[in-house]
């Protein structure tokens, strides 16, 4: 089943990777990248505290903050990400993942450090990052770990971004949606590889892309299955297909009580009231 929105453009990836140079241009002016890099000198994400929380027992979720999607628009009118963050820790996720991009996701650097200021368990800056100035940002506002869209780089970009944040100590989930792709961040040699089931040019999502792409996966990589999981028993089919962790937004985020609904994605299934599977969930559409 794919889902397209009706005011998506022919290829949206390329109009927020535009948005996206243009906004880091900008943001040099008032501080450059020099400044930045020494600022973030000294400091040390825990990116091996986000492979880490990857790789635990059970099902490890990506628990995600954001306020709006391309999509489907404000997904949380009443947006406080540290509070949500807060809540997403205390119901047992993994890792929280921070939008900071501003055009399309109404996210800001602000939103990042005032989750890290919340929490203890990895956070993940969740952008298109396509500049070295975007990774000291990330460094700077607390992140431990960054993503790094396959499909919005070059491979000599990929390649350098990736490099530049495993020295400065940033965890790296590189987000593939096809084969290809996949091939790609293969090459680089990246630890931690998600795949998108939404593909980010078009808004369509194709719930079998992470089926079909798990046996292409080297042994020791991690697995990370994002968008369109709605249900503990689609995060346990696909737990046992090999993935190691899910990154789920809207189906939490755009509930009354996103750590509760991830609680009831968590919780083992209780055979006595037959309703385990999706308890606690409300069906609220594909998540990215």
């Amino acid at each position: 089943m794919s889902h397209q929105s009706p005011g998506a453009g022919p290829d949206l990836l390329a109009t927020i990777v535009a948005a996206t140079h243009h906004i880091v241009r900008e943001r040099m002016k008032q501080c450059s990248e020099a400044v930045v890099r020494s600022q973030a000198r000294g400091m040390v994400p825990g990116g091996d505290r986000f492979l880490a929380a990857l790789q635990g027992p059970g099902i490890n979720v990506i628990a995600e903050c954001k306020r709006r999607s391309p999509s489907r628009g404000i997904l949380c009118a009443d947006y406080h990400p540290e509070r949500i963050a807060a809540s997403y820790e205390t119901h047992g996720a993994a890792a929280v993942s921070v939008l900071t991009e501003p055009t399309f996701f109404d996210g800001t650097l602000d939103h990042l450090r005032a989750v890290r200021a919340a929490v203890s368990i990895p956070v993940l800056r969740k952008d298109f990052i396509v500049t070295p100035y975007q990774v000291y940002e990330a460094v700077l506002a607390g992140a431990d770990a960054i993503l790094l869209i396959v499909g919005a780089l070059d491979d000599k970009t990929l390649g350098s971004l990736f490099d530049l944040a495993t020295t400065v100590g940033l965890g790296v989930l590189m987000e593939v949606h096809d084969s290809a792709e996949l091939g790609r961040a293969r090459q680089v040699g990246a630890p931690v590889v998600g795949v998108n089931n939404r593909d980010l040019r078009t808004l369509a999502v194709d719930l079998q892309a992470s089926r079909r792409l798990i046996g292409e996966f080297l042994p020791d990589t991690v697995g990370v299955a994002e968008s369109g999981l709605k249900t503990r028993a689609d995060l346990i089919a696909l737990r046992t297909a090999g993935y190691r962790a899910f990154l789920i937004g809207e189906t939490l985020i755009a509930t009354e009580n996103p750590g509760r609904t991830l609680a009831g994605l968590l919780a083992p299934e209780d055979h006595g009231n037959g309703n385990s599977e999706s308890e606690g969930l409300v069906n609220v559409g594909d998540t990215q």
